[in-house]
């Protein structure tokens, strides 16, 4: 039985040990999961994070849309992005400082077929962004 896998161990070691952040809010956008990836991308500790509303890492000028999108999302059990859509937004870390991430999202569905939860990995890509940024307005200024 050596060969046969463990899925809930391998499971939990693939969110705990993951680079990137992973978190998982339910229907009502509070936090249920919070890996340690999500403690070094935005600085909240997990118990700091869990049952806290996304608010803490969205910035206060975009809350609007994305809890828009959501309480959507969640009514009709439609999401404008699909498996494949890499999202990049400006996210925002516990010390105030914002951060550009890009993530996929992943709905969960309960046994009704409705929408319970949404789950996103998200990965810290600022350091690029700056970059690209940067380089773009070396490319306008020599034109």
């Amino acid at each position: 039985m050596g060969n046969v896998l463990d899925f809930d161990r391998i499971c939990r070691q693939l969110v705990d040990r993951a680079p990137d952040a992973i978190i998982y809010a339910d229907d009502q956008g509070l936090i249920r999961l919070w890996n340690a990836g999500a403690q070094r991308v935005f600085g909240y500790s997990e118990e700091e994070a869990l049952g806290q509303s996304l608010d803490i890492i969205i910035p206060e000028t975009l809350r609007k849309r994305h809890w828009d999108g959501y309480a959507q999302t969640m009514a009709t059990g439609i999401t404008r992005y699909g498996a494949d859509s890499l999202l990049s937004v400006p996210a925002i870390r516990k010390d105030g400082s914002r951060r550009s991430v890009a993530f996929t999202i992943v709905p969960f569905l309960g046994e009704s077929g409705k929408i319970t939860g949404i789950a996103a990995i998200l990965r810290d890509v600022t350091e690029q962004f700056e970059e690209l940024k940067a380089l773009r307005k070396r490319v306008a200024e020599a034109i």
